[in-house]
Order: C-alpha cells, then structure tokens, then sequence
C-alpha cells in the first residue's frame, strides 16, 4: 500500500548546525543560539536536540528561555549535573529529566581530568512540574524501553508525549504504535544505521513524521548494537 498521508522530513547528521569553543562542541538537529535555518524549526513540543560534548574537567551553564523539560542522556562516559530541582551524576543508561521555570539555570559537569564525554541534550515545552531518573537496561535488546514522559494533561487523560530508548541488533524489526494519532513521532539514531517508515538514517540523524498513515512507525535496525531514540510528540499544545 503506498503511504500518501504521512509527512516526513529527515535531519541530516552533517547538516546540522554547530556552536564551539577550545572546550566544547554542539550540534544542533533544530535552531538553537545563534544557528538559525528555515528548515529546522522546533517539532511541536520538542523544541531543542542538542549532541554535546564537553572536555576534561569542564561544565557547561545554560538557562532556559521557557518552562522546559530539559532531558539529558549521557552516551560517552558520566557527567554531574546541577540545577535547582535537582543534582547528581548520570552515566550511560540512565536519562535524567529537569522540569524547569522560565529563567532557571542549569549547569553540566565533565568530571573527568582527561576524558571528553559526548551527551544529548532534549528541551521540551513543558508545564509539568516533576523531575525524575530514569534507568534503562539496555541489555533487554530489540524492544523500544520507556525513558521519560512529559507534558502532562491536566484533566487526567494519559500523558502527552512519551521518550523511549532501545538497542536493536542487525535486522531486528520493530513497530511503535502511536497513544495518540494526532501526535507527531521524531526519531534520532545515537548509534548505528536504521530504516525508519522506508527512510535509511545513519549515526546522528533524525527523521519527524506527522499525519502518520495507521498511527505507526515501522523501523528496522540495519548494524548490530543499534540504538535509537524515539519521541511520541503533540503536535499542539
């Protein structure tokens, strides 16, 4: 059946912007700072992917402009955090989610003397106000493992948008099944190569879909020891 519903657009890993000092480098899959492209403007909710890496003994400060979900994932050693609603230390496997007020400041911490570490950064618009630790066991393979929530209803209806991790081996098939078909779905490879809705992602890249044909996302895993991100997204707030 030919798929004439589902609106896609890819995110090209080495078309994305960068930001750098002596210390510190990030990409930005969407507008943030001072990159600014037509094309890459925030996907509903979903308004900053960052992929960060900090040097040795290092932090990074950053205040957020809105009421955010600030969600970091380490994926090349720890790092610190602190911020006002929560501290701590995150290695890999673990996804920290601060729920931050307008105008919070929030800090990230290489603590090693002579490693670089390599994280994600994710801000979510946001009015909950709930913080949390998530632990991901990434030796369950081949299967999409909760991460965070956020954004949720007030009236008590389920939760808005939903973040899951999984490691995939070579050929390994999976399907998401949207809660809500009137969400968006983004997708972003942390590592390996994947096919996405017949779309062929690499490292780093990103893929959003919308107006999803059958309220699902079809993907298979093309290299072992694959991991991706996926993000179930509202679209309108």
């Amino acid at each position: 059946m030919i798929d004439s519903t589902t609106q896609a657009q890819l995110y090209i890993a080495d078309q994305r912007g960068c930001s750098q000092s002596s210390f510190f480098r990030s990409y930005h899959t969407f507008n943030f700072g001072q990159y600014a492209n037509e094309h890459r403007a925030p996907f509903g909710g979903l308004q900053v992917l960052n992929d960060d890496t900090l040097g040795p003994g290092n932090r990074l400060s950053v205040t957020v402009d809105n009421d955010t979900a600030v969600v970091l994932i380490p994926l090349v050693g720890g790092l610190e955090f602190n911020s006002p609603v929560a501290s701590g230390f995150l290695e890999a496997g673990q996804v920290q989610t601060l729920w931050l007020a307008k105008g919070m400041r929030y800090e990230v911490i290489n603590p090693y003397e002579t490693e670089l570490i390599n994280f994600v950064q994710l801000w979510i618009a946001s009015r909950s106000t709930n913080s949390g630790l998530s632990v991901i066991d990434l030796t369950n393979t081949n299967q999409l493992l909760p991460a965070f929530a956020f954004n949720p209803l007030k009236d008590g209806t389920p939760t808005a948008g939903l973040g899951f991790i999984g490691r995939f081996d070579g050929r390994a098939e999976g399907i998401y099944a949207l809660k809500n078909p009137k969400n968006g779905v983004f997708v972003f490879v942390l590592s390996g190569v994947f096919e996405v809705q017949n779309r062929l992602l690499h490292e780093r890249d990103g893929l959003s879909l919308m107006n999803i044909q059958g309220a699902e996302v079809d993907f298979e895993a093309l290299s072992n020891d694959a991991l991706l991100l996926l993000l179930e997204v509202p679209l309108h707030s």
